[in-house]
């Protein structure tokens, strides 16, 4: 007798022969093609087969298991009509001009690895859903259909793991359990299994041949056990264990859709601030318009000797590809003052905050600034990538930059290494540079106000320090006033402004800032929509004649 054991889902006792249940894998090759349209046609195509087949599933599930437990199709179909999960196959079928197959895999890639990284267990198994309407896409675009569980006789239905659309179809008078390898207890599968009362395993560690092909096996699934060619067994009570709330379904697709316009027709960009790309996931939730701070200094941090080229590169490639076309702004390495990597080997320093940090460690060690910048031109490629240069406080720094930059790509073009011309901007977070803004406008795409520096420097406060949290003011006249001469400066040399320092999620105000002509609010992702209900609110010129007197912001 060999016994394995696994997590139970469903309690009960199943007696039968073991059927092992082997998925074709798909195999998708990434083919260049000329024709993105023919492609793009051809993904379109196989969705509407798709959406056809999850509202047949959707019935056939509705009278077996009920409309709870049905809605998982329900949710299979909305997500294969996201809009974030269609323009990011647009995406790269159209910018790398690749096959439908492709771009649905690396789509499915992405996303569930987004989804895969978060904490919250039910946002973990949409990335068991991604992967099964991707599966079925690829099915559809091959020429064939989703897999079928398909058995003559009833049997214990062995596998390495079955999706939701497989679980439905299983004929229930047919499967006496089923026993997998992977899974978990709160995936939709799962749910079914204990709605339609099969006594079902998962995470159990058993092989996939002939050793258990076929064999006579019990399953326990009041203790998590199956038994290949058992002794004995006796029979347990059932346990029905507590069903799984469906009630998020449209968890991500309830925050879409609507657009950051004041009641005057005044159009906001307002986008995420992230830290690495485990926080995509919270991006997409919160339907943010892009991506105003990705903290590339994580990448080091996180690491224990330099990032190469190749690390860095599939990260932000990443970033932007799952993005689908939305801007996403990479913060060029900030290192420093209160973030220290110690394979920097960095000095220390009296005062770090006004130290050897950021700008001032790419420009003095150009290597490590060099294939930062390689990876992020070569990733730019995949989407709408655009770079932002920290802690600027002279003209000189901006053009010396602007000459490395056309080193890497020269160097690039040499190598005959394909990369893009995304745009280029600077952080304003120190007094020197709103000072200069309006000549460093003149240089630059955009600027981006990093209101935590700006803040500190401005009022000569250490925002580390807990003794001068009496003393830290970000709503001092003289910040408030540098915000606005620096959105000024901006319009006047045609380029957009935006602040994503944390005063930028401040709801107090957003109002203010409405007013003084800010473009762009990227914030925390939790943010996001409460700022978007002020913006929606607001009418930006009768607050300005409401609130200032003679046109002053201030």
């Amino acid at each position: 007798m060999q016994i394995y054991s696994g997590k139970s889902v469903f309690s009960g006792i199943a007696i039968g022969k073991i059927c092992v249940y082997q998925k074709s894998e798909q195999q998708v090759k990434r083919v260049r093609t000329e024709d993105s349209e023919k492609e793009w046609a051809r993904y379109n195509e196989a969705k509407e087969k798709a959406l056809d087949q999850l509202r047949g599933l959707y019935e056939k599930a509705l009278k077996e298991v009920g409309e709870a437990n049905a809605a998982i199709f329900e949710v299979h179909q909305m997500m294969l009509e996201d809009d974030d999960y269609n323009e990011s196959i647009e995406n790269i079928i159209r910018t790398q001009k690749v096959n439908a197959e492709y771009a649905v895999a690396s789509t499915s890639d992405n996303f569930s690895t987004m989804f895969s990284s978060m904490d919250d267990d039910y946002m973990k198994e949409r990335a068991a859903d991604v992967k099964d309407i991707s599966e079925r896409i690829l099915s559809l675009l091959a020429g064939g259909e989703k897999g079928k569980v398909v058995t003559d006789e009833p049997v214990i239905i062995v596998a390495d793991d079955l999706a939701p659309s497989e679980t439905v179809q299983l004929e229930k008078d047919k499967v006496l359990s089923f026993v997998t390898v992977h899974g978990s207890v709160n995936s939709h599968t799962a749910i079914l299994a204990r709605t339609m009362a099969i006594p079902a395993l998962i995470g159990t560690e058993m092989p996939l041949d002939e050793r258990v092909d076929g064999k006579f096996a019990v399953v326990d699934g009041v203790n998590g056990k199956i038994y290949v060619e058992p002794d004995e067994e006796t029979l347990a009570e059932l346990k029905e264990r507590q069903r799984e709330e469906l009630e998020k379904k449209e968890l991500l697709l309830q925050l879409k859709g609507k657009e950051n316009i004041t009641l005057d027709g005044k159009k906001i960009m307002l986008y995420a601030n992230i830290g690495n790309i485990k926080d995509l996931a919270t991006v997409v939730q919160n339907d943010a318009g892009g991506i105003g701070l990705f903290r590339s200094e994580f990448i080091y941090l996180e690491k224990e000797d330099y990032p190469t080229e190749e690390e860095q590169f599939k990260i932000y490639k990443t970033a932007v590809e799952t993005m689908a076309g939305k801007r996403v702004i990479i913060r060029t390495l900030d290192i420093g003052a209160d973030k220290q990597c110690d394979y920097f080997k960095m000095e220390k320093e009296e005062n770090p905050a006004l130290g050897y940090r950021a700008i001032r460690i790419c420009l003095t060690q150009t290597e490590i600034f060099k294939t930062q910048l390689r990876a992020l031109f070569r990733a730019s490629v995949y989407g709408n990538l655009a770079i932002m240069y920290p802690m600027i406080t002279s003209l000189w720094e901006v053009k010396r930059i602007k000459e490395i930059v056309e080193e890497v790509k020269a160097e690039l073009t040499a190598e005959e290494i394909e990369f893009g011309n995304p745009q280029q901007g600077i952080m304003i977070e120190t007094p020197a540079a709103v000072m200069v803004s309006g000549e460093l406008a003149k240089e630059v795409d955009f600027f981006s106000i990093g209101t935590n520096d700006l803040t500190q420097y401005t009022l000569a406060i250490d925002r580390q320090n807990p003794k001068l949290d009496l003393f830290y003011n970000a709503h001092h006249p003289a910040v408030l006033s540098m915000i606005k001469m620096t959105v000024e400066n901006a319009h006047k040399a045609g380029i957009w402004a935006g602040i994503c320092g944390e005063l930028g999620a401040d709801t107090s105000l957003t109002k203010d800032f409405l007013a003084m002509g800010v473009d762009e609010l990227s914030v925390s992702p939790g943010s996001i929509l409460p700022i978007r209900k002020i913006i929606l609110e607001t009418n930006v010129e009768e607050y300005k004649r409401g609130n200032y007197a003679d046109g002053e912001t201030l």
